[in-house]
Parts: structure tokens; C-alpha cells; sequence
């Protein structure tokens, strides 16, 4: 029997995706779910699904699944987007909220401007060391070698510096570098350029979704790859295609900062088959 499921648009620095409340719409296999309305001809568009649930050790639980039906662990702009929608749909009135992720319970504060959410700051917690544990290293790929390094920021992420960001074609060095062997479990991609101003220009292949406009662990990666290469302090303005995030590598806690905007697009209704 077919289920209507109501939905809500939202991006972060147009990082979009599909929000679910499934206390209301369970969806049994969201994989299948993801893959069809992530497509921008047929389905809804997006970057892929993002569940909101309950759970027994937070406020609120996310599951998050890519375009390609692949689930992630942690995905740093839904989980702006999610403090903005639970929030703006009357789910808490809790300003400071938990979320338990697969990459372990994430802090959320939320800042309000007349009663609505602004922009949202999430405690990444303590980045770690990618695997393999790269620090300004060569990696080959489709016949060129970068410098690269990687961080883990709950998920897998390399980060490689260059003088022209724009001129990386991303498109066909993103999936060789997400698929390189070093990587069984594939990895994110971000490349990276230093600007005058001494902000952060950075354009990314996701795991699982390819390009995209933004990426919220990516942008926590690049801005701690920055800081471990001597190129910025710990505070980094990470400039992407859709959008700016502020990111704080705070040296007390050891903890990842990042604050940014949360915004709902559009909301409606799609049906879920019984298959999905």
C-alpha cells in the first residue's frame, strides 16, 4: 500500500537535502528512498536523504543517505538544517540541543533572530587522523601527483592545497582520488586554495554523491589541514560554491567549531512505494 510522506527541502551553503521526520513517516529502506528522490529530473533533487528520529542517548537522532543510496556517518551542514527543523516545526523549544550521528553525539546551538533560526554552530569534536595518515603527502592519481592530507572529522575526508582551485577538474579527478586504493571505504575529496584575504576557497567531491555546493566535515577538514600546514590560524573562513562557513579549531577543548546558516527551501509530498 502506498504511503504519502510529507518532506522538507533545506541546504546548507547549498549543501541540499531531503529532511524526514520519521517519527511521523518511517521509510524502511531509505537507501532505495535516497537514490530515487535525489534524482533532479525524476525525483525531488538533492544530495541525498536525511533522517530525523528519536533516540535514547540524545535529543535527536540522524541517519544520513547519499544520492547513490550509500549511508554516511556525519554530515556537518544537515546538521544545522536539522536544529533549524526541529526547532521551526515545534519539535523542541531547546536552544541547545544533542544529536547522536554515527560518528558519535554532536552539540548543537542554535541562534535565533525573531523566533526563527539564524545560523547554527555544531561541535564537531576532536578531528583525527585519516587513514592512511597523511600529512602533505604524494597521492597519484590519473597520471598527476598531488600533495595531500588527511583528516577524519567522523568521516573519511583528503584535502589537497593548490594555487588555482578553479582550475582542478574536479569532475575527473574527485572519483579517482575517492576510489583510490589507499581507501577501500572511499573517501571525500576537498581541494583547496588560499585567498588574499586570507580566507579559504574550496570546492569538494563528496563520498557517495560527487559534487557538490558544500560540504560541512569537508570544510572542518580543509580549515584543520590549513592549521596542521601552517597556511591559516585556528579560525578559517572555508568559502565554497554555495556558501561560507566560520570554523574554529578551538585549542582549549581540542573540539571543531563550525558555525553557519540553515535554510529551508521548499516543503511538500512524495509517494513511498512498498518497496522502499
Amino acid at each position: 500500500m502506498q504511503q504519502i510522506i510529507k518532506f522538507t527541502k533545506m541546504h546548507g551553503a547549498g549543501n541540499d537535502y531531503i529532511y524526514v521526520d520519521t517519527a511521523r513517516y518511517p521509510i524502511a529502506r531509505p537507501g532505495e528512498a535516497a537514490r530515487k528522490w535525489s534524482k533532479p529530473h525524476t525525483g525531488i533533487g538533492s544530495d541525498g536523504l536525511v533522517l530525523i528520529g528519536p533516540s535514547a542517548h540524545a535529543d535527536f537522532s540522524m541517519r544520513i543517505f547519499n544520492a547513490d543510496g550509500s549511508e554516511a556517518r556525519m554530515c556537518g551542514n544537515a546538521s544545522r538544517c536539522i536544529g533549524k527543523y526541529v526547532y521551526e516545526h515545534g519539535l523542541t523549544r531547546e536552544t541547545n540541543l544533542t544529536l547522536d550521528t554515527l560518528s558519535g553525539i554532536k552539540r548543537l546551538q542554535l541562534h535565533l533572530r525573531d523566533g526563527l533560526v539564524e545560523s547554527v554552530t555544531v561541535d564537531m569534536g576532536t578531528p583525527g587522523k585519516g587513514s592512511p595518515a597523511l600529512c602533505e603527502q604524494p597521492i597519484e592519481a590519473g597520471g598527476r601527483t598531488y600533495l595531500a592530507t588527511t583528516i577524519s572529522m567522523g568521516n573519511p575526508h583528503l584535502a589537497i592545497f593548490t594555487d588555482n582551485v578553479e582550475q582542478i577538474d574536479l569532475a575527473e579527478a574527485g572519483p579517482l582520488l575517492e576510489h583510490h586504493p589507499w581507501f577501500p571505504d572511499r573517501t571525500n575529496v576537498e581541494f583547496a586554495q588560499i585567498l588574499p584575504d586570507g580566507s579559504i576557497r574550496m570546492r569538494v567531491w563528496e563520498r557517495g554523491s560527487g559534487i557538490t555546493q558544500a560540504c560541512g566535515t569537508g570544510a572542518c577538514a580543509t580549515a584543520v589541514a590549513a592549521f596542521l600546514t601552517g597556511r591559516a590560524g585556528r579560525q578559517s573562513r572555508i568559502r565554497m560554491d554555495g556558501g561560507e562557513l566560520r570554523i574554529e579549531w578551538d585549542a582549549h577543548t581540542g573540539h571543531v567549531l563550525m558555525t553557519g546558516e540553515a535554510t529551508t527551501v521548499f516543503e511538500g509530498e512524495i509517494t513511498l512505494n512498498p518497496k522502499e
